[in-house]
């Protein structure tokens, strides 16, 4: 962002650090819940107070997948609950008060299963990295935050930008999920030539419907703003032991389960932990081994804005 001052904002003193800037010092990497988180978030409020920033949006958000490199156990709900009236409510472009920020910079401090980044436009921005580190980025007055941070213990330094700061990838612009897309999906949801639609709303996570003539526009209806769609034939079978039999046990499967009640869901599945397969199995009447590149290309695209462009960035979801 062009104009911003950018500071990262850590508990690691700058000469506890060696040649190379490793951190040598006797600090861990964790977060301790307590003033040290609250001197992070107050630092946070402090510098968007100074730039007069009251909401934020929500960019590139992510949940743990199969794999969680946080120090700590993923929480129920990934650390959301309470902070969207739906799960769904986190999702790119979802603009949230100061307040609720500051509450998600406290989830991703945690480590909790939750992740993004927080911007305001092109005159603020907050990014969470890995053993907290902070870095705050500001077209306002930087006076008033550094001098805070220092107050609280912790050490503000002067950045050239950040790390986590999104970058051209020089990918070809993701198709938009237009009027022309739902007039070609509805033809070949008549004629039987896909069946069910995932929608991707945050990257590691989506949710799954079965597609009718009567249901598409329901279906659309409900779905979270910037979503990525993927339309495809029904895979599911009703004889499990087809299905998993074959599974190599040293792998994870992402499996898609229907239930008695028409609920799809997916879940990534380990053969050789047999207690959580059967619990992730219970009630199941139906289910499917997923693979990713299996969707019909046709119907792969993007929700676009109310206006019409597409604004979700560059790279899986």
């Amino acid at each position: 962002m062009p104009g911003i001052s950018v500071h990262r904002v850590t508990k690691y003193d700058p000469a506890d650090r060696d040649e190379n800037g490793w951190y040598v010092g006797p600090l861990d990497s964790g977060c301790d819940e307590g003033p040290v988180e609250a001197a992070y978030l107050e630092v946070v409020a402090a510098f968007a107070r100074a730039a007069g920033v009251e909401w934020l949006t929500v960019r590139d958000p992510e949940l743990s997948g199969v794999v969680h490199f946080g120090t700590g156990p993923v929480l129920a709900g990934h650390g959301l609950r309470g902070l969207f009236a739906e799960p769904a409510g986190f999702h790119d472009g979802a603009r949230v008060d100061l307040a609720t920020a500051i509450e998600l910079v406290r989830v991703m401090l945690r480590e909790s299963g939750a992740w993004c980044l927080l911007e305001a436009e092109e005159r603020f921005f907050v990014h969470v990295g890995q053993d907290q580190y902070l870095y705050i980025g500001t077209a306002g007055p930087v006076g008033p935050g550094v001098a805070r941070a220092r107050e609280l213990g912790l050490f503000p330094e002067p950045q050239a930008g950040s790390p986590y700061a999104p970058r051209p990838d020089g990918s070809t612009p993701e198709p938009p999920a237009d009027e022309g897309y739902w007039a070609r999906l509805r033809l070949a949801v008549a004629a039987g030539e896909v069946h069910l639609l995932e929608e991707r709303f945050v990257a590691n996570s989506s949710r799954w419907h079965r597609l009718t003539p009567g249901t598409v526009d329901a279906v659309r209806a409900g779905l979270a703003p910037r979503s990525r769609l993927a339309a495809r034939r029904d895979p599911l079978t009703a004889d499990p032991d087809a299905v998993l039999g074959p599974l190599d046990p040293a792998d994870c499967h992402h499996v898609l389960r229907e239930y008695a009640d028409g609920r799809l869901a997916a879940c990534w599945l380990d053969p050789e932990d047999r207690a959580e397969s059967a619990e992730a199995l219970a009630g199941v009447r139906r289910l499917a081994v997923l693979v990713h590149d299996d969707s019909d290309p046709r119907f792969t695209a993007v929700l676009p804005d109310p206006d019409g462009v597409v604004r979700v960035r560059g790279g899986d979801a």
